[in-house]
Formats: structure tokens, sequence, C-alpha cells
């Protein structure tokens, strides 16, 4: 049985398909105990008038996502928490925090999709990859990462080594560079998502690897689990074998949230 799955989205993020009953239903059927949808948070890093097509909810969506998910919550047999998943972009930290304010989330989740304005995981921009020298992308990725937990804006960090989603890895040891992060995760005491969707992308494996994690849980981060369910189906998907890696880097316990207060439960 999959105790819980913190990362649905919906329709509603703008590149997903079924709405919040179908999730929930799918997630019944699965076994599991507690789901938190994540859909992106509304790009307020963008200049008036400024877009990213099919990427996130517009601003006047937000208040109707935070209304179903709460009624789901209210009717379900399912524990359904209110999540949100939040681009991390530097320079607008104090708009964020002052956004993420008006909602009561049961956790806020923090990702990484962009260095510099390249959406590195979008496989428009696949070609970018070729112009670039892997280590540097690895280094600027994980130092984004390593800020946006910095920020104290997060209580989860989305699938930390999202970066070789596309199967692009660099000939580096990039050990100094997963245990910096883990560092810093630590001293700034946010929680690590494991995520099974590298499992469904030329990466082929669950974010984050398995050394990365090993490395986290030598430094006590803990953790929570995520399909990135992009539609119904994918509900779950891959959690089975996500549980499998987290048992086997020594992790007994899943972190849960509610109104951004943890609590854990054995695996």
């Amino acid at each position: 049985m999959i105790p819980v799955d913190y990362h649905l989205h919906t329709s509603l993020c703008g590149h997903a398909s079924g709405g919040i009953e179908d999730y929930l239903n799918q997630a019944v059927s699965k076994g599991i105990r507690e789901v938190g949808f994540s859909d992106h948070f509304p790009l307020y890093f963008l200049a008036p008038g400024e877009t990213i097509p099919d990427y996130a909810m517009a601003e006047n969506q937000l208040p109707l996502y935070v209304e179903l998910v709460q009624q789901s919550a209210r009717v379900s047999p399912l524990r359904v928490k209110l999540g949100i998943e939040v681009d991390y972009v530097p320079g607008f930290e104090k708009k964020l925090a002052f956004e993420l304010a008006a909602y009561p989330f049961d956790y806020v989740t923090g990702s990484v999709h962009f260095i510099d304005g390249w959406g590195f995981d979008n496989p428009a921009e696949i070609g970018e990859y070729s112009k670039r020298e892997l280590r540097l992308v690895y280094e600027q990725y994980f130092k984004l990462v390593q800020q946006a937990a910095m920020t104290g804006l997060f209580d989860v960090m989305a699938h930390p080594d999202l970066v070789k989603k596309f199967g692009f890895r660099p000939e580096c040891d990039l050990t100094p560079l997963y245990e910096e992060t883990a560092r810093v995760f630590k001293k700034a005491g946010v929680c690590l998502e494991v995520n099974s969707a590298g499992l469904r992308y030329p990466a082929r494996e669950i974010y984050p690897a398995p050394t990365l994690l090993a490395i986290f849980y030598q430094h006590a981060i803990p953790i929570t689990l995520g399909s990135d369910a992009h539609n119904p189906e994918q509900v779950g998907a891959g959690l089975d074998e996500a549980l499998r890696l987290v048992r086997s880097a020594g992790y007994k316990e899943i972190t849960l949230f509610n109104r951004r207060n943890r609590s854990f439960v054995r695996i």
C-alpha cells in the first residue's frame, strides 16, 4: 500500500488532463491513503503581458483551485491535502511570500524548471543542451535548487535532480555537488520529494538518483513521495519502486503535512 502521493496535477495547470475527482478515484483504486494536489502556481515572475502558454494556472484560477481541492477534501474517503508547486526564480522572493500567504496551503513545493530563462525540462527547448557544457548546467541547476531551499518559502523540494530528465549527464563526479545540496537542505530544514516521474522519461530513473538519495539519508533529510501525475492514470505510478528505493537507502518513515506542519508515517 502506498502511504501518500503528494504530487498530483489537474487540467487547471494548463498541461495536464483530468479533474480532481478523476485523480481521487484512481488513488482509491490504487490503495493510496493520502493525496495532495500540487498544481503549478501562477507565474508570478513574469512581466505584465508576458506569458508561457499552457504552463501554469492563470492568476484568476488560483482561488478556484483552492476551493475545488477543499471541497474534495470534505467529501472524499481519502485524506486530501492542498498543496501547490511553485517555480523558483531568484529576485521575486518577497512577492512570492506575499502571494503564498493568502492561501491555507498544507504544503508548498518548490521546484526549479528554468536556468536563466531556459526551460531545460521542456522538450521544445532540448536543443539547448548541445550548446552548453553539461557540468556547468548541473552546477547552475543545483545552485538554484539550493537557493530555493534557503528562501524558507518551501516545505518540500520537488524532483531534486530534474536536470537529468532527458538523460544528459556530465562525465564528472557529482558527489561534491550532491553533498553540498544535502548540507543546504539540512540547514534549510526542507523535506525532499522522491518523485517517480523520471521513470517515464529518458532518464529512466527516479528523482533523486540512488546515490543522491543515499547522501540525503546520511544527512537525515526527511522525505515524501510524489508521482507527478499529469493524468489520472499516472496517479501512484512508480511509487512502489520509489518505496523500494527509499527503504534500501535506510528510510523508515514518510513525511505528511497539514497546514504546513509535519507528521510522519512508518513504511
